[in-house]
């Protein structure tokens, strides 16, 4: 894709809902219903089909481990095969939260990127899938990446940094068989969609510098990675998981209008 249909794609990336959703089946249903819904005529446009070519389409919910939520199948008039477009779908009801990306046991994440024994027992006491080994920890359960000694941090940040992009493309595009290639944003509160390249939402979140906070979590550029905690206590809140905020891509890309806007006045 080129820098100026890039930048067309960005700009008419965002609009009001011509009808509000509220899960991925109202969105399917939308793509179904795709000769009378605006929102969904706009969508398909952003993919780049002009509309008087569509012969038929059929988009479906798809569960289960995948970044993919929704799948739509374009069928074009006189075309062989058919275009298929996987959408990965983020709703937000609040525009300072986070949503979850990813989330597995420390081991599968070793086995999908290959993870040395230090780096994944480390992630394990993180995470406190395992005890851990500092006397006195902040948090009894678990340790924090800033009570590791300096030379023990350094290899964190280093292993994150060496394998950033397979890590970003994993968490959030996926290399299975329903790999997401674009991310629909909905804000409820404003009732506003936002449909992306996933390429254009890895290189936002994830192309930047790999840090442990002063909470003592790690962050990958926007990307936070942390323990899953809650689930009343269950081990499953010791697994690791990753979040970003929705809001964020938004955001700057309205600021962006704003400013040129300003800028042409």
């Amino acid at each position: 894709m080129s820098k100026e249909n890039l930048k067309k794609l960005i700009e008419r990336g965002s609009a009001t809902a011509k009808g509000g959703f509220s899960n991925e089946k109202d969105i399917v249903k939308k793509f179904n219903d795709w000769k009378k819904d605006k929102d969904a005529q706009e969508w398909l446009k952003i993919m780049g089909y002009k509309l008087k070519e569509i012969e038929k389409i059929e988009a479906r919910q798809i569960t289960g481990s995948h970044k993919t939520d929704v799948q739509v199948e374009i069928k074009i008039y006189l075309k062989q095969g058919t275009g298929v477009e996987n959408i990965s779908v983020k709703l937000v009801s609040n525009p300072q939260g986070f949503n979850q990306i990813d989330k597995r046991w420390v081991d599968k994440y070793r086995e999908l990127w290959n993870m040395p024994k230090e780096i994944t027992d480390i992630l394990k006491m993180f995470t406190g899938e395992t005890k851990p080994k500092k006397p006195s920890p902040r948090d009894k359960r678990r340790i924090f990446l800033d009570e590791l000694d300096l030379k023990k941090q350094k290899k964190i940040v280093s292993f994150f940094e060496k394998n950033k992009i397979l890590i970003v493309n994993d968490i959030l595009k996926g290399r299975d068989n329903f790999p997401a290639m674009w991310m629909l944003i909905y804000q409820k509160d404003i009732n506003m969609w936002t449909l992306l390249p996933i390429s254009l939402i890895m290189n936002f979140y994830g192309n930047g510098k790999v840090f442990i906070t002063k909470q003592g979590s790690l962050k990958i550029h926007r990307i936070g990675m942390q323990r899953k905690g809650g689930d009343r206590g269950r081990p499953s809140a010791n697994m690791l998981q990753f979040k970003i905020n929705p809001c964020e891509i938004v955001n700057y890309i309205l600021k962006n209008k704003d400013e040129k806007k300003e800028t042409k006045n």
